[in-house]
């Protein structure tokens, strides 16, 4: 049986489960515990030579400074890989401190 949809209800956003996905990577790849707040947003990139769209990460750990990691792409075209490279200083924008 098919589930009735309302049209002009708003559809489910694809972002949420992107961001979600995301921030289990960074807690992967950055070795971070369950309850560490990990924020990711999608933004707007002013920087010369960069994309339109960038993806920015933040790490908040109690007791220390926010940790950013941007990576030049849009949250929906996000990999696990483009992660890494960036976590482990292998792109042209590594984190900030």
């Amino acid at each position: 049986m098919k589930s009735f949809t309302i049209p002009l209800a708003p559809r489910a956003n694809k972002l949420v489960e992107k961001s979600s996905e995301i921030k289990s990577w960074v807690r992967q790849l950055v070795v971070l515990p369950e309850d560490t707040p990990v924020s990711v947003v999608e933004l707007a990139c002013r920087d010369d030579g960069c994309p339109d769209i960038e993806t920015v990460i933040g790490i908040l750990e109690a007791g220390k400074p926010i940790r950013t990691i941007r990576v030049h792409m849009a949250m929906a075209e996000m990999t696990y890989e483009a992660i890494a490279d960036v976590v482990r200083g292998n792109s042209g924008h590594p984190p900030s401190d």
